[in-house]
Parts: structure tokens; C-alpha cells; sequence
């Protein structure tokens, strides 16, 4: 999209580190919706990531529009949540994966509304161990002023979009051990963190729960999140 470049003239940095060819993962941090724009327009090759079924469901017109912008720019429909959900989500990662594309991933899992870094899930680290991918660390700067949480249309803000280099966590173990998922993400999170310099979070970024069942069922969850 050179119109969007030419608008906003993001600083890209570090783009040759980003593989021509082949599967590759994009893990970034996440401050805003429009990271979703972001990534593939600067990237230098086409990018795919998941996005809300949501935003290709809708009817009418607008329903369309959303539909056309969100498949053009690489966007798989997911069913979003835990559980069931999640899995399905990974395998989706998986299958772009093996197709030997490229596909972008936060390992936060939500966006940060506080602008800290939080810990991320294993799941990025399961897709690159068992898929055999090297990891772009990706570090977004600006982009919560660009398009603040609740914003429905961008600002004129200039933001940087920094790819780190290539990571290759295959000497943390097979994807099958948990701890080897655990470090992996660890050392991905690492990178992202020397990327932006966000103040780290020592915790997972959780929506809050809506009721009182969700905040039991979130009690009994296992440490580990994917």
C-alpha cells in the first residue's frame, strides 16, 4: 500500500533482516489495532496473521468493504479465545507455516493498554519449534498514538516499525517440552524488549473478566498460556 507509506512515512528499520522467501515468524509487540496494518504494509514481502471472524462476517456494504480490506492484506478469520479456540488458532499458524509463508504474531496475545511489554504466550514458540521457523523479533513504536484504543479513525502520527534479527530457538528443545516453549518465548520477548524499550510486565496481559464464572474459570487455569 504506497499511498498509506507515503502518508504516514513510517521509519522502517531493519527490513533485510526479514527472509525474501520461505516460512518465517513475525513476532511484535501490540499497542494497537491498526499493528494489524502496520506489519504488512512496511514488511517487504507478503505477511498473513489472524484476525476476529468478526471482521468477516459483517453484511451489507460495510460488511463488504471490511471483508475485502482484511483478506487484502493478509488476514485468516479465527474464532477468537482459550481452549478449543486457541488450538484452532495455532493450527491456522501452522498450516501458513508450512506453506512457507510468513506469518505474524503477538505474543502478548492482547493488546497493552498501559503501553508496558507483558509476558508472552507459548504459543509463538510451539509454532516456531515445531515448524522448524526462524523468528523476526518486531518492535513497534508510536503506533498507540497513531490509533489510540477506542479511535476509530488514524492520526497523523509518524511511528517506527523496527525488524530485529533473525532468532533460532531450536537449541531450547522440541516443541513437545514445555520448558523449551517457555525460554524459547522468554528470548523472543527479549528481543522485542530491546527493540522498543517498553517497561516489562511480569505478568500476561488479560482482558478483564466479565462475570464472576469467567474469573473462577481463570483461577484453575494452568501457568503456562498459549
Amino acid at each position: 500500500m504506497p499511498i498509506v507509506r507515503l502518508v504516514y512515512r513510517p521509519r522502517i528499520l531493519g527490513r533485510s533482516n526479514v527472509p525474501k522467501s520461505g516460512r518465517v515468524i513475525l513476532a511484535s509487540n501490540h499497542l494497537s489495532f491498526i499493528d494489524s496494518i502496520a506489519i504488512p504494509v512496511v514488511a517487504p514481502r507478503r505477511v498473513q496473521f489472524l484476525a476476529k471472524s468478526s471482521y468477516f462476517d459483517g453484511t451489507g456494504p460495510r460488511g463488504w468493504v471490511s471483508r475485502t480490506f482484511f483478506t487484502s492484506i493478509g488476514a485468516v478469520a479465527v474464532e477468537r479465545g482459550a481452549g478449543a479456540a486457541a488450538t484452532e488458532a495455532l493450527d491456522a499458524g501452522r498450516k501458513i507455516l508450512e506453506n512457507e509463508s510468513a506469518f505474524a504474531i503477538y505474543p502478548e496475545g492482547t493488546r497493552s493498554l498501559d503501553g508496558r511489554l507483558y509476558k508472552g504466550r507459548t504459543g509463538v514458540a510451539w509454532l516456531a519449534l515445531s515448524t522448524g521457523s526462524p523468528v523476526i523479533p518486531v518492535g513497534l513504536i508510536g503506533t498507540d498514538e497513531l490509533m489510540p484504543v477506542g479511535s476509530t479513525v488514524p492520526k497523523l502520527k509518524r511511528v517506527t516499525v523496527i525488524f530485529g534479527e533473525p532468532l533460532d530457538l531450536s537449541s531450547h528443545g522440541p516443541a513437545t517440552s514445555g520448558k523449551a516453549r517457555r525460554h524459547a518465548t522468554d528470548e523472543i520477548m527479549a528481543a522485542i524488549h530491546a527493540l522498543t524499550g517498553q517497561e516489562r510486565a511480569d505478568a500476561y496481559n488479560e482482558t478483564p473478566p466479565a462475570h464472576a464464572m469467567e474469573k473462577l474459570k481463570r483461577a484453575v487455569l494452568r501457568r503456562e498460556r498459549v
